[in-house]
């Protein structure tokens, strides 16, 4: 049995998961690859798999099967496909921590099954909380099995807490660049193009979650799934901009005092620690020097403009399906704002209406997210076209 801890990484292909790769690759002595997954980027999986040689591969489009099975042939690879395959590799006894690294609703159910064959969760994909926080924190509590935060501002809320698990929250801050539009005002986002929408003045990410950040969406998911990974109350949870995106969230305690993380904006730090807690591991990434930031602000949000904030702690008042339902409208709104089908805007219009025409369904099991995820869409859909 290897020393080595085995790493499953789902959505290898993305912004996170190419990070987590280089991470890995930092650290041959002590993580092992095991699994790596894509949904439609076949190519690079091909590369990623004859680079770093894991033992397993998963493509999610079905139709690529035969090409990605030839081009690992001679690597002696396992080649599978398709979503129950993603489900099955995740519960390989040779892996202990499984990097949830995909877009989406999709994480939801692998997370499902890596968390009942009691594997470590590496949560990159905060849409599983927001989709289904109560059904996963239960189910994880029930395994015994912990979820480390990938995300820069849970993470950093996640690292002050260390050593203060006993003692209680009263409120977190989580920080926002403001993302691309900060300042702004309405009438000036009904002219905002798509190009300028996906240029992130702070952060290099994946399309949707640029998107997300943008509108402020991105920020109300986390507000959501920092409930559930932190137990905790909507008015105990403040968002907060700061524009240079150096302090990435802040605690603080019942006593007064506050606690920050703080550093350069680079997802390879939030990952590496989900992936080698409680161990810091030396890096030779850049450091941060207060002399070229002698300034950092902070302001209020501006959710007059930016209404999908304040949708989702609405949702997250109602509880049920509710933010399942927002999960995949907003999913549905900004694939169509990527093709130019709807303006900026309209991504925020559209969440609400999805919202508000949807059935809540209290106290739900898995195949009521299912049912509310299938809805929405099908809503979403609708009032597009």
């Amino acid at each position: 049995m290897s020393t080595k801890k085995g790493i499953a990484i789902l959505g290898s292909t993305g912004s996170i998961g190419t990070q987590a790769l280089e991470v890995i690759e930092a650290y041959p002595e002590y993580f092992d690859l095991q699994v790596i997954t894509a949904g439609k980027n076949v190519d690079l999986l091909i590369e990623q798999a004859k680079k770093h040689k894991p033992n397993t591969v998963v493509i999610g489009d079905e139709t690529a099967y035969k090409k990605v099975k030839e081009a690992l042939w001679e690597d002696n690879i396992h080649v599978y496909c398709g979503e129950e395959a993603l489900c099955q590799v995740v519960e390989s006894t040779e892996v202990q921590t499984v990097l949830t690294a995909l877009v989406g609703y999709a994480g939801l159910k692998p997370t499902i099954h890596a968390i009942e064959a009691g594997k470590t969760i590496a949560l990159a994909n905060k849409e599983t909380l927001v989709v289904a926080g109560e059904y996963i924190t239960k189910l994880a509590r029930e395994k015994g099995v912990n979820i480390y935060p990938v995300d820069s501002e849970h993470s950093a809320i996640f690292q002050c807490l260390v050593g203060e698990f006993h003692n209680p929250i009263e409120k977190i801050y989580l920080t926002a660049s403001g993302g691309p539009f900060r300042g702004f005002s309405y009438e000036q986002l009904t002219h905002v193009t798509l190009a300028q929408a996906l240029k992130h003045p702070n952060w290099s990410m994946g399309a949707k979650i640029t998107i997300d950040s943008a509108t402020l969406m991105n920020k109300g998911l986390e507000v959501i799934e920092a409930k559930w990974l932190f137990n905790l109350n909507p008015e105990q949870i403040d968002v907060i901009v700061h524009p240079q995106s150096i302090v990435h969230s802040l605690v603080q305690f019942e006593d007064g005092s506050m606690k920050a993380q703080m550093g350069l904006p680079d997802m390879k730090l939030p990952i590496q620690f989900a992936l080698t807690y409680p161990n810091r591991f030396k890096t030779d990434f850049p450091r941060f020097n207060f002399m070229n930031y002698p300034n950092l602000t902070f302001e209020a949000p501006d959710r007059n403009v930016f209404k999908n904030l304040d949708l989702a702690y609405k949702v997250m008042d109602m509880q049920g399906t509710a933010a399942c339902s927002l999960n995949a409208a907003n999913e549905i709104a900004v694939a169509a704002f990527l093709d130019e089908k709807i303006s900026f805007l309209e991504i925020a219009e559209l969440n609400e209406s999805v919202v508000n025409a949807s059935t809540n369904k209290l106290n739900p099991v898995y195949e009521d997210f299912v049912v509310a995820d299938s809805l929405a869409r099908q809503k979403a859909l609708e009032l597009i076209n």
